[in-house]
């Protein structure tokens, strides 16, 4: 298991990218490990003396020349919602590399990143991350309504950008798996990737299945300890109850009872 590491982290940036959604950015007091799309970061909620556990966030973005690492936090809670009313200037302790991470794709892959709520920022991470050409990488994104999504258009140069939104208010309407690049061939990928709500992620889940295309899934059970020793995450899955914080929160479509 790779080594994780508790540090107090210094907030840098914290800016507003629409009504809920927060980009928050820290810098490392030592050099950052390799920390790849998938993986994870558990936050203390400082000067939040009722809220006990930590937040499981996923890692956004790494500049390892400014020894930074960012994240796209999005108000659920009295949680998330205290940590987006951090300061510039502040110290947050994270406990980090955790999770496993995505598989990444082969040269010759044609890729399909399906992202929705919070689920948006591994996606953005895995498509700057995957070394495709952009003709190799088709990214949804989806939301409620155009305020709800973030402008991601410098990732632009990493993936062909698609939106969707349940009133139709950006995109097309509807849900991700209801996008003509969803529904016209899966069979056109070779590799699907999905993060999101439960429900979204099981229905890319079920049309990959029905497809024959290989697909990961990165879970967003709770997870408060992130190592394995709370069990708050457990998921079912073909090989037994396993921990989504440690054999996870990746997982093959084929691993899970879904």
């Amino acid at each position: 298991m790779p080594k994780k590491f508790v540090a107090e982290f210094v907030v840098v940036e914290n800016r507003a990218l629409n009504a809920t959604n927060f980009l928050i950015k820290v810098k490392a007091p030592t050099l950052l490990p390799e920390i790849k799309p998938g993986q994870f970061v558990n936050v203390e909620i400082h000067e939040a003396t009722d809220i006990f556990l930590r937040r499981p966030f996923s890692v956004f973005e790494v500049d390892y020349e400014d020894n930074t690492l960012s994240m796209i936090v999005k108000i659920l809670g009295k949680g998330s919602g205290k940590l987006t009313e951090i300061k510039v200037g502040s110290k947050l302790s994270l406990v980090y590399p955790l999770g496993k991470s995505f598989t990444y794709p082969d040269k010759d892959d044609k890729i399909l990143l399906v992202g929705g709520g919070s689920g948006v920022a591994p996606m953005l991470f895995l498509a700057k991350e995957s070394g495709l050409p952009i003709s190799q990488v088709d990214l949804i994104l989806g939301a409620r309504t155009s305020q709800d999504h973030v402008n991601v258009e410098d990732y632009a140069k990493y993936a062909s950008l698609h939106y969707a939104s349940e009133d139709g208010s950006l995109g097309e309407k509807g849900f991700v798996t209801q996008h003509s690049v969803f529904t016209t061939n899966l069979k056109n990928y070779t590799k699907i990737y999905a993060c999101g709500p439960d429900g979204m992620m099981r229905a890319v889940a079920k049309h990959a299945k029905d497809a024959e295309v290989y697909c990961e899934v990165s879970l967003e059970n709770l997870m408060a300890c992130g190592f394995g020793v709370c069990l708050c995450c457990i998921e079912p899955t073909k090989n037994g109850n396993q921990c989504v914080c440690t054999d996870g929160p990746v997982f093959n479509i084929n691993e899970l009872k879904w």
